[in-house]
Formats: C-alpha cells, sequence, structure tokens
C-alpha cells in the first residue's frame, strides 16, 4: 500500500514552514489553487507553496471580485485546500472582514484550519480587483491597527500586508508599507507595479519580503520566476492563471459537447479513470479500509 495520499499532510506549523521558505532568499513561486484537486496537482507538480486568490475563489462561485466573500466560504476552501495538499497555504482575505477585532477573528479561524499566511489589503470596502481602476483607500493608520491586531493575535501565521497605493502614488505605496512593516507585517505586498522601474525602486526602498502578483491581463508586465528572482523578490504568486485555464478548457469542452452530443474527439484531452484514481489515492483508501477492516475482525 502507498502513502501518497497522507504525504500532503502538512509537517509543523505552515507559518514557519512558509517563513524557512522565504529565508532561502531566492524567488518563490506560488501558484493559485481553488480546490482541493488543483492544490494536490500543484503539489505533485513540486510546487512548495499555494496561494487561495479571492478573485479565483469568488469567479469559482460565479461571484465577482467585489468583496462578496464571507469568512466562512475562506476558511472552508482554504481548509479543503491544506487538507488536499499539505502545503503552506497563502490566503487571500481581502480587507480582512471588518475591522479589527474582525481580523483578530480571522487570525483564529485560518491558523485553526492550518493555513500559513493571512494577506490582508488597505482598500475600502467593497475591495476591488488590484489592477481595476477607482480603488479607495484606508487611512494608513486604519491599515496599521489592522496589521496590529493580525500581528498580536497570531500564533504561527504570517501576516503579509497589501497595498493598492502605487495606482495612485508610488511615494504613497512605499511610505504605507513601510508603515505596515512596522506594524507587524512579515510580508509586504505592492500591488500593480506597472514597469521594471517601479519594480526596482519598491525593492530598493522596502527592506521587507516582499510578494509580486504575476497575474495575467493586468497591470503588472508579465516576467518569469528567474526575473523577478533577479530583481530580488522572495515570493511571486500566479494567482488566476490555473483558474483561468481549468475554465476556458471546460468552457471548450461544453461548446463541443453542445454541438456534436458526444466527447469522442476530446478524450484525449481527459484525465483517463486510471490516472484520476491514482491521483487521488483511491486505492489507498480502499486498502486502508481493508485493512482496518480486517483488523477489526482479527480482534473478535
Amino acid at each position: 500500500m502507498t502513502t501518497d495520499w497522507l504525504e500532503g499532510r502538512s509537517r509543523g506549523p505552515a507559518g514557519a514552514t512558509l517563513r524557512r521558505l522565504i529565508a532561502r532568499k531566492a524567488a518563490l513561486a506560488v501558484p493559485g489553487a481553488h480546490d482541493g484537486m488543483s492544490a494536490l496537482l500543484a503539489r505533485r507538480a513540486g510546487f512548495e507553496a499555494l496561494y487561495l486568490s479571492g478573485a479565483a475563489l469568488s469567479a469559482s462561485m460565479a461571484l465577482p471580485d467585489l468583496g462578496l466573500l464571507t469568512l466562512e466560504d475562506v476558511t472552508r476552501r482554504a481548509r479543503e485546500l491544506v487538507r488536499a495538499a499539505g502545503l503552506p497555504l497563502i490566503v487571500d482575505c481581502d480587507t480582512g472582514f471588518g475591522e479589527a477585532l474582525n481580523v483578530m477573528h480571522a487570525v483564529r479561524c485560518l491558523e485553526e484550519v492550518g493555513a500559513a499566511c493571512m494577506q490582508i489589503e488597505d482598500q475600502q470596502f467593497p475591495k476591488k480587483c488590484g489592477h481595476l481602476n477607482d480603488k479607495r483607500l484606508i487611512l494608513v493608520e486604519d491599515m496599521c491597527r489592522k496589521v496590529a491586531a493580525a500581528r498580536s493575535a497570531a500564533t504561527d501565521l504570517v501576516i503579509c500586508a497589501r497595498t493598492d497605493a502605487a495606482a495612485s502614488s508610488l511615494d504613497d505605496a512605499i511610505a504605507r508599507a513601510r508603515r505596515y512593516a512596522e506594524a507587524g507585517a512579515e510580508l509586504i505586498f505592492v500591488e500593480a507595479l506597472t514597469s521594471p522601474e517601479q519594480i526596482r525602486r519598491v525593492r530598493t526602498e522596502i527592506k521587507s519580503p516582499l510578494l509580486a502578483n504575476m497575474t495575467e491581463f493586468g497591470r503588472t508586465p508579465q516576467l518569469s520566476l528567474k526575473e523577478w528572482d533577479a530583481f530580488g523578490y522572495e515570493v511571486v504568486i500566479f494567482p488566476v492563471s490555473e483558474f483561468r485555464i481549468a475554465a476556458h478548457a471546460v468552457e471548450r469542452f461544453y461548446a463541443n459537447l453542445r454541438q456534436k452530443g458526444h466527447v469522442h474527439d476530446t478524450l484525449p484531452e481527459m484525465m483517463t479513470r486510471a490516472a484520476l484514481y491514482e491521483t487521488i489515492g483511491y486505492y489507498d483508501y480502499e486498502a486502508l479500509d481493508a485493512s482496518i477492516a480486517g483488523t477489526v475482525l482479527d480482534d473478535k
């Protein structure tokens, strides 16, 4: 009996594991995963950490990324990803689901499900996707209170602070980022940088570990992990890439099935039954069930 399905379980505190990965000072590629299967496939591909994107989670529920998610929505999916893959999970918590006390409650909920990192941002509620226009920011002092509250509530969780100020002023974004680091953020995310010059300046002027957002079709130029590493960024997320791929594939499949009334020509694109069962550990579960039943019978 193999135990590959058990190997995904987290070993030790997830936040501490993520801190060790960040401390390597080599850019860490963190793909988005929107459900347990995608998380498991990411682990099998060799990734060392995962990202739960609010945009991808909202889209998977057929909702826009406008702050409509609840803490329960997020923690339920975070639990699923941690259970499936056991990798350090960075969780996008939008604006923290409220003010300081709400943020502290969210921290405790995320730690209960085994997440490694909570990301909160300095937008007013309802928030917007970081690469859209007309974002409204809260006061620096209010965001600092949220960050400090999160830090005080956390036992192991890494606190990541995101600022959306760069859309109107890179100076303001850098100043805010520094304040958030002073308030207790261990990882800083300056969203929607638009040029290599901005990327370099943020790295030069912010001493904390930095997270870069390599989303598609946004304001930030498409750069490779090697390029982000050369800039000196510690974490690079690909938040919605996997969901975009999956949604587009399903869209094509439905259109083909509706048109032709059969799946003959799409069979080569499907994961086989054997591969699916192997991926999710189906036969391992069966063998474990049989061994438990055998043990019970032997005891009698």
